[in-house]
């Protein structure tokens, strides 16, 4: 947390403000009952977990709680149950995974209702340095997610109100009983090493980036990321804008885009974004040429037929899925002289091989350059990881909409409850 110079209070943003969080380097937890939100949401194939970044990501927190003698309690959502407790979406998975990657005893406490008589009992035996894991918090559906007061106040009994940990980056734009609600109830709140890294590096892109500063924003909808384009030119100096949103950009500038998807009445906002770029003296790329095929294909993954045509030829019977060869060169060569660089949304379907070359590129040109590169979650970060280009990135973000939300400068509740140093 040193590693930031002094700033002006007057511009003191809400960004900068989560760096002044008390973490667990600030806490005491010897033989106290520790409650941490963690981000356990992983993907699950037939009960088995394809992907354990997320848990491995929460593991330096957990272990240097279990090491500091705390009685260690994880709570997470997983997937949207929608009909109350399903046993597919389970956090056993999880808590076994878990088992694997730790030198302490790990209980999981099968209770449908998350704080019943197994997760009391399971807590009640603990010794120091143990860890107990909850079942998915989303079993208690709208009492979770609207964040009931009742559903909170269970959580923090069950650690006797002593400490709440906060280390779910991916769900801290979420105002839960399990994110928020739980510090009304608690002695003392902290963050925890993961929610630390992702405020410093996203936090220090926006507000102080080694500069030049280059932010590449991606993904289908214009719609998604309006606030984030908005206030990423105040900040950067050159902005990317590729993916399905690039062709809302392009019919802006008045070029036929055919069958591509478009955000028609976000077509003057892209207007007023081009104008104030300009305005500003900020670049601001858009695809030059565009990869384009008869249709979407369908499954994702089908072989498909496709040609590379410039923006300016495409026809009004085909769809641009991903941009051409010559834009790869284009944003790859903008990226060349990036001293920082945030990342967010695919240039196209990236998921089917054909249309993964942009995205490719992209990557390639992130992993190649010596810059502080930030990959901003989501679609991007699954790429990045698909792609093997994920031990080349600087940061990457283990949160979607809450990477999102960060850029835009918004107040995220999962931060804002955690007490100030």
């Amino acid at each position: 947390m040193g590693c930031f110079p002094k700033y002006n209070k007057e511009r003191m943003s809400v960004i900068m403000a989560g760096l002044n969080k008390v973490s667990v380097d600030d806490i005491n937890v010897k033989g106290k009952k520790v409650l941490v939100r963690v981000d356990f949401n992983v993907p699950l194939k037939d009960g088995v977990i394809t992907n354990d970044n997320r848990i491995t990501a929460a593991l330096p927190t957990i272990k240097k709680l279990v090491a500091d003698g705390g009685k260690v309690v994880l709570c997470s959502h997983l997937g949207k149950p929608k009909n109350g407790p399903e046993a597919k979406f389970s956090l056993a998975p999880a808590a076994a995974r878990l088992a694997e990657l730790v030198d302490t005893k790990v209980t999981f406490a099968a209770d449908d209702t998350v704080v019943g008589d197994n997760a009391k009992k399971a807590v009640a035996e603990m010794n120091d340095g143990e860890i107990v894991v909850l079942e998915n918090t989303r079993f208690r559906g709208n009492e979770e997610t609207k964040n009931g007061e009742e559903f909170a106040k269970e959580l923090a009994d069950l650690v006797d109100g002593q400490v709440f940990v906060m280390d779910a980056f991916g769900s801290a734009h979420r105002a839960h009983a399990s994110t928020a609600g739980v510090t009304k109830f608690v002695k003392e709140t902290a963050v925890g090493y993961l929610m630390q890294k992702e405020i410093t590096f996203l936090g220090n892109a926006v507000e102080d980036p080694v500069r030049p500063f280059v932010a590449i924003l991606g993904g289908a909808k214009v719609a998604d990321k309006l606030n984030v384009i908005n206030n990423l030119l105040e900040k950067c100096d050159t902005l990317i804008i590729g993916g399905g949103m690039a062709y809302t950009f392009l019919k802006a500038q008045g070029k036929e885009v055919g069958l591509s998807l478009v955000d028609n009445e976000k077509i003057d906002y892209c207007k007023e974004m081009m104008a104030k770029a300009e305005k500003l003296g900020k670049k601001l790329l858009l695809p030059i040429d565009t990869t384009i095929a008869a249709g979407f294909p369908d499954p994702i993954d089908a072989p498909i037929d496709v040609k590379v045509v410039d923006v300016d030829n495409i026809p009004a019977d085909m769809e641009g899925l991903d941009i051409g060869t010559k834009t790869a060169e284009l944003f790859g060569d903008a990226v060349k002289s990036a001293k920082t660089v945030v990342w967010n949304g695919p240039m196209g379907v990236f998921e089917n091989p054909v249309l993964a070359k942009g995205t490719i590129a992209v990557a390639k040109a992130l992993a190649d350059t010596d810059a502080t590169t930030i990959i901003g979650g989501g679609d991007s970060a699954a790429a990045v990881i698909q792609l093997g280009f994920a031990d080349k990135m600087s940061h990457i973000s283990t949160g979607g909409g809450a990477s999102l939300e960060y850029l835009e400068g918004k107040v995220l509740p999962g931060i804002d409850v955690i007490a100030d140093k």
